[in-house]
């Protein structure tokens, strides 16, 4: 086989660039470990910044969301007993979150390249990436029972998450890899009931951190922060159900609609990017090159820039005959990713109980959470970074 792209990832990134550059034009091809119905059965997150929501309209796969989706213009944050707002709105000139659910998201990403017959390849093994920085062009070959299958292709988009064989690729002496591990992980449940909170809640509590988010009006998400050496099996629905009430304002518990959990994990936190996000004919996308802590909403939403940045160098490469988009993408895709992880550090930071903690920085915390509720400044940087700095 022969293509212009070959994406290696078949989740909502190497889709939504599959699906842009398609519509100028531009042959693309994916391969995907997994099955279609193993991707669209992963539970992952639901906010999305004003950006990600204008790439969608613009690859054309927004209807469902815009009809389907909530406008969010701000969330709750519970501490002391407390209920305090953050007006998103207001303190970003404007903007706003979309609450729509990645498992739909990818579903409306799949229709699209249903409708266009591209070539989404599933179940593939094996893959191995070749001639990525050579003199001779590159080549992604795959295994496909006793068959082995070759793509020819001029670039390789390696969005195969973190692991995935597209950065394992990269010598160990040009890749450089930067990691912060969490002391906790974040046990969660979906369950069919009704929201708590029209809005999300994140909430601070001296026994841990707690989240309130919603797939729908009738789908709830809902996390607790758990210690690292904790499993699925050690807590029941009734044992996660009243954990969250305890870290809960009293007003907030009284009216949570609790029942039997959908799907329940825990997943563990972690900071991390890998630089150069470009090596050769060779480009990293998403969780293949950079991790954050879903505190800030920052996972998928990091991984839509370096799509738009890839899908505008691409289109001016083969378009434009333009190659400064691609010399420049590792540069400026991994300036607003750093951001984005300095963001999600912070409000991890702000709203997790250590378990090292001392007095200091406990008191700290209380301080940082103090400095934020009286300062327009301090609103307008969380904004901002929530509802998405510009690409």
């Amino acid at each position: 086989m022969k293509t212009q792209v070959c994406i290696i990832g078949g989740g909502p990134s190497g889709l939504m660039l599959s699906q842009l550059l398609d519509l100028k034009g531009i042959d693309t091809i994916v391969l995907e470990r997994q099955s279609r119905e193993y991707v669209l059965g992963r539970i992952r997150a639901g906010v999305l910044e004003h950006g990600f929501a204008d790439l969608m309209r613009e690859a054309q796969c927004g209807a469902r969301m815009d009809m389907e989706g909530e406008i969010h213009e701000g969330f709750f944050i519970a501490h002391d007993g407390e209920m305090t707002r953050v007006d998103l709105h207001k303190h970003s000139g404007g903007n706003s979150v979309m609450v729509y659910g990645q498992t739909e998201l990818t579903r409306d990403l799949y229709e699209a390249r249903d409708k266009m017959n591209s070539k989404v390849i599933h179940n593939v093994e094996d893959v191995k990436l070749h001639n990525v920085k050579s003199d001779e062009s590159p080549y992604v070959s795959y295994r496909a029972g006793d068959e082995i299958i070759r793509i020819d292709c001029d670039y390789i988009i390696g969005a195969d998450g973190f692991h995935g064989v597209s950065r394992k690729t990269i010598p160990g002496d040009v890749l450089r890899e930067y990691e912060k591990v969490y002391p906790f992980g974040w046990l969660g449940v979906l369950s069919r009931t009704k929201p708590v909170s029209p809005e999300l809640i994140y909430a601070k509590h001296e026994r841990g951190f707690a989240l309130c988010s919603l797939r729908s009006q009738v789908l709830s998400r809902y996390y607790i922060q758990v210690p690292l050496t904790d499993t699925v099996e050690d807590w029941s629905d009734e044992d996660f159900w009243a954990e969250l009430k305890r870290r809960l304002p009293d007003e907030v518990a009284e009216r949570l609609e609790t029942g039997p959990s959908i799907e329940k994990s825990i997943a563990p936190l972690r900071s991390f990017v890998a630089e150069p996000m470009r090596y050769g004919n060779l480009f990293l996308a998403g969780d293949a090159a950079h991790i954050v802590p879903p505190t800030g909403a920052r996972g998928l939403n990091s991984a839509a820039s370096d799509i738009y940045y890839l899908y505008h160098a691409m289109v001016d490469h083969y378009l434009n005959n333009d190659d400064q988009g691609l010399d420049v993408y590792s540069q400026k895709a991994l300036a607003r990713v750093w951001k984005a992880q300095r963001f999600s550090w912070w409000m991890t930071n702000m709203l997790h109980r250590y378990p090292d903690s001392i007095d200091y920085d406990q008191r700290l915390q209380q301080i940082e959470m103090e400095y934020l509720f009286s300062s327009d400044a301090a609103m307008a940087s969380l904004a901002e970074n929530y509802t998405g700095l510009p690409f």
